[in-house]
């Protein structure tokens, strides 16, 4: 579920092992097709990719903030290989023991006992059959669904009618989804005006309270929203998750979580809910990128016990041919293990906080940075301003400006890959990153940044 477009255009001495002809007999997602061009990458180690001209370059955004383990990592490389050596592959009318397994660690790491995982190719069909469950449920076949504005969950029908995104709010119509929007919780630029941060958060979650009265809580099967980290760059206040869990218990409406971006490390936990404790658990939640590592397609869908248990004796109308793939499965199942064996969730929230200081060092020194967000683990959010005091954007969203194109591909020239996205920029590395190329990376971002400004 990736939406960031990144401009990687560079300009060097390109060799012809450097480009496939993938260039004239593929579509790429999320770019005008005569624009794309792009390094053809044959293999990468820790956090850098390398290229069929023997380049590397540093990846800052786990690519689509999904390659939480870095490239090409040992132990799940391995575990793919050995269970290729076993079974391939075999549908889930049938048991499979790494999908038994990984069940199992999900269910353990969320602390969804008694609870049970549906698994899916990758994030958007993970986010779909969650609603499925969702209405399955509650009794309400075509309840309505409470999601909110400048989000992202994925390019499917039903998933652009759930996404408040721009990009893709022409191709499908919420009201005939039954999805109905709120204001995001956007801080820094609060839909209510407000400038305190709490206050904002506040709003935010009377907005779905209001929503749900109005609609009628018997008429709402689920409230959908991204946790922490995602592609539109908005960082929830404190106060947000919390108040999303407890208005929708009171009101008896499923709250799921999307962690497809923010699960596995990327906000400092296992799940970014689970920074809030109890007090933030919600009945359903959706995984995929960091499952993995982007290693093979997976996705999961993770039902409390309470949801489980409704669905226990009812025939489940769904099904994917390869939902539950035991290779993907065995992929999964190793990402896990590495990601406790070297201890990488304390290390993202550890390395997260220093690069979050950084980021604010260079917001004292560059009037471009507006706001810097973020910093529970390796994510952060830099967004740019012309104005810093009336918070002016460089160029209105989603339109990236055409400095921060040139910025990209200057860091690109330099063997370092930045995400961006409209006015911002958006650092995810991989957290496995080595210190020292964290370091490098954000201090050519400060150099870039001042001469970008200069310029």
């Amino acid at each position: 579920m990736f939406a960031i477009r990144i401009d990687v255009r560079i300009t060097h001495n390109a060799g012809a092992a450097e480009l496939s002809n993938e260039r004239d007999s593929v579509l790429h997602s999320w770019c005008v097709q005569a624009d794309w061009q792009a390094p053809t990458i044959v293999g990468g180690h820790g956090a850098r990719l390398r290229a069929a001209d023997g380049r590397e370059y540093l990846d800052m955004s786990s690519l689509a903030e999904c390659s939480n383990l870095g490239h090409q990592h040992p132990a799940v490389v391995a575990a793919i290989r050995d269970q290729a050596e076993r079974l391939c592959f075999v549908t889930s009318a049938w048991g499979a023991q790494p999908r038994a397994d990984l069940a199992e660690a999900l269910l353990e790491k969320s602390g969804f006992e008694n609870g049970r995982v549906f698994f899916t190719l990758g994030g958007a069909d993970a986010n779909e059959h969650a609603l499925k469950f969702a209405r399955q449920a509650s009794g309400r076949p075509r309840g309505r669904v409470i999601a909110r504005e400048r989000s992202y969950h994925g390019a499917s029908y039903f998933c652009m009618a759930l996404s408040g995104d721009s990009r893709t709010q022409h191709q499908a119509d919420p009201r005939h989804w039954g999805v109905c929007h709120v204001p995001p919780p956007y801080a820094y630029r609060c839909p209510w005006n407000s400038d305190n941060d709490e206050e904002c958060g506040r709003k935010a979650v009377a907005a779905v309270e209001q929503c749900i009265d109005e609609l009628g809580a018997d008429a709402v099967a689920a409230v959908m929203m991204e946790v922490n980290a995602g592609t539109n760059g908005i960082v929830a206040p404190d106060n947000y998750w919390p108040g999303l869990r407890e208005v929708t218990r009171a009101r008896n409406v499923y709250l799921i979580a999307d962690e497809v971006m923010s699960g596995f490390g990327r906000c400092g936990e296992w799940f970014a809910w689970q920074r809030y404790g109890e007090a933030g658990k919600p009945d359903l939640m959706t995984l995929a990128k960091g499952l993995t590592g982007g290693h093979l397609p997976l996705g999961a869908v993770v039902l409390s016990s309470a949801v489980a248990a409704r669905l226990e004796h009812e025939m489940l109308y769904t099904g994917l041919t390869y939902c539950g793939h035991p290779l993907s499965c065995a992929a999964g199942l190793a990402a896990v293990r590495a990601y406790e064996d070297e201890k990488l969730i304390e290390r993202s929230r550890r390395l997260g906080a220093r690069m979050f200081a950084e980021l604010q060092s260079l917001q004292q020194r560059h009037p471009l940075i507006g706001d810097v967000r973020g910093g529970h683990g390796l994510f952060a959010v830099v967004e740019l301003v012309s104005d810093r005091q009336a918070r002016t954007p460089l160029a209105p969203w989603p339109q990236t400006p055409p400095a921060l194109s040139a910025l990209v591909r200057q860091a690109m020239s330099e063997n370092v890959s930045f995400a961006v996205r409209g006015n911002l920029i958006l650092l995810a590395p991989p957290l496995v990153i080595d210190e020292r190329d964290l370091a490098d990376a954000l201090a050519l971002l400060d150099r870039l940044l001042g001469e970008m400004e200069a310029a």
